[in-house]
């Protein structure tokens, strides 16, 4: 598993039948648990939740949020625009800091974990919300 954050793209196909959508450079071999995530509203932030040993892939399963990466030994912030119509899975690497906002009312985030729950929470490192404040959308 490397320690850097890294984002997997992946595809749509549409035919007569509907959808699919996949991440094909995705594989499972680091996940040990998955849990999914959705706000009563868009607009939500859930923030800031980190791990000195647990990595973490995120992907967005319906609609559109925006999701900040921070590292915690440089504090270097990373801010990505995720949205179920461009599939794309994020990877937070240990020793990072993760936190979401969610722009669309239909909004689900799907987290897989590289640490069983008992040692995530043993691990577990939060944050005020605003600690890194990057929840503003830039009105262009």
């Amino acid at each position: 598993m490397e320690n850097i954050i890294r984002k997997m793209k992946g595809d749509i196909s549409v035919d007569d039948r509907g959808r699919v959508s996949y991440i094909n450079d995705f594989d499972f071999k680091d996940v040990k648990r998955f849990y999914m995530v959705e706000n009563h509203e868009k607009g939500f932030i859930r923030a800031w939740h980190g791990h000195k040993n647990e990595g973490k892939y995120v992907y967005v399963v319906s609609g559109t949020a925006l999701v900040g990466v921070v590292n915690l030994k440089s504090e270097s912030i990373y801010r990505y625009v995720f949205s179920a119509d461009k599939p794309t899975i994020l990877y937070v690497p240990p020793n990072h800091a993760n936190g979401f906002m969610t722009l669309t009312d239909d909004a689900k985030l799907l987290f897989f974990s590289t640490s069983t729950l008992e040692d995530s929470l043993g691990d577990d490192i939060r944050f005020n919300w605003d600690k890194w404040d990057i929840w503003e959308i830039e009105r262009r």
